[in-house]
């Protein structure tokens, strides 16, 4: 059997005296994203830290691409973190960088090449459609501009695993149809794996029904036929610390239990 890519194992996190994650176990393969959803405070972006390290569990074990990194050091770490790539809610952007130093600040850290910083963060711009940006201040860019510099930012080292923490929060529907868009896109022609955190079902819902092809010089995006999406895509919903769901769209939205059905109403 393939071995998960991202693995937690009976994970307890509190704060303080309340148990924001009470035993939680669950997989994601390689390739695959699992869309996390459920009530504010119900443990969604601790999830993300602790995948990051940002923060430890009390029990429990965090398996990144079969390795156990529970108790890794900061130093440990740096190799982990170089896997992955992490969208903030807020963008998390440095407003005393512009956005091509912004963009590269992981390449300078590892002592990057000058010339190959330069091609990676215009590739990354690009594949976000900022190139034009690059010179640009973050004061001086839109929200929605702001999210895409942080997608391209923890795109920038070519993780194999991406964080979306409330990617589209706070965004007009237009924009927010561009940033799921582009996840997409990594899912379906990258195959990066990812956890997007939300609370909006109706971005959740886009990325369990559309899915992207590669026409050669224009990707495509289709919903009239679900079945690439329902293989790769799965669905993990939490309350109170606790996982009250996992698997599918379709099964999602036919569930029975009166307080998922609160949930999606």
């Amino acid at each position: 059997m393939t071995e998960p890519i991202l693995e937690m194992k009976n994970v307890v996190k509190y704060y303080g005296d309340t148990a924001v994650l009470n035993g939680i176990s669950f997989s994601v393969f390689r390739g695959e994203t699992k869309i996390i959803i459920g009530a504010s405070g119900s443990g969604k972006s601790t999830i993300l830290k602790l995948i990051m390290g940002l923060d430890k569990p009390d029990a429990g074990r965090i398996f990144v691409e079969g390795e156990d990194i529970t108790k890794f050091s900061e130093r440990q770490l740096v190799s982990v973190r170089q896997k992955i790539g992490m969208v903030f809610q807020e963008s998390a952007l440095f407003d005393s960088l512009s956005v091509r130093e912004n963009v590269a600040y992981r390449l300078y850290e590892l002592g990057v090449d000058e010339d190959e910083i330069d091609a990676k963060v215009r590739q990354s711009l690009g594949f976000v459609g900022l190139e034009e940006a690059i010179d640009k201040m973050p004061a001086e860019l839109s929200g929605g501009m702001k999210r895409r510099v942080a997608l391209a930012r923890a795109l920038i080292g070519e993780p194999e695993i991406m964080l979306y923490d409330e990617p589209t929060a706070g965004l007009d529907p237009v924009t927010s149809k561009k940033i799921n868009e582009l996840i997409i896109t990594l899912r379906d022609i990258k195959s990066v794996t990812g956890v997007f955190v939300t609370h909006r079902m109706r971005d959740a819902f886009t990325l369990a029904t559309e899915y992207a092809t590669n026409g050669g010089r224009k990707i495509s995006f289709h919903t009239e036929d679900n079945f690439l999406c329902i293989a790769n895509t799965r669905f993990l919903m939490l309350r109170d610390g606790a996982i009250i769901f996992e698997g599918p769209d379709e099964v999602l939205r036919r569930s029975k239990d009166e307080y998922i059905k609160r949930f999606l109403a």
